[in-house]
């Protein structure tokens, strides 16, 4: 079923970073850039190359986030709880 979802979802056009519930960063999937998202926590370091995003160092204990995939298909997340940094692709405008 999860291969299924993920043929049939629609590529996104968006990430958006969100940092403590609040939309900070928005980046078109579609143009290569590393950036380094800060926050009261720390910070995470974003690479979005080739339409695909992902989270490749953080400064969190835990290091989750960079353990997420990359992200490409439009509802796909990945979060950095201790940073309160949500990175996700969107659709669409």
């Amino acid at each position: 079923m999860w291969l299924c979802l993920s043929l049939f979802s629609p590529s996104g056009d968006w990430v958006v970073v969100t940092v403590d519930g609040r939309e900070t960063e928005r980046y078109p999937i579609n143009e290569d850039r590393r950036v380094r998202l800060e926050s009261d926590g720390g910070y995470n370091i974003l690479v979005i190359k080739d339409g695909i995003a992902d989270v490749v160092e953080a400064s969190c204990p835990d290091g989750l986030c960079v353990d997420f995939h990359p992200i490409s298909k439009d509802g796909e997340t990945i979060v950095c709880l201790p940073n309160k940094t949500v990175v996700s692709v969107e659709a669409g405008e």
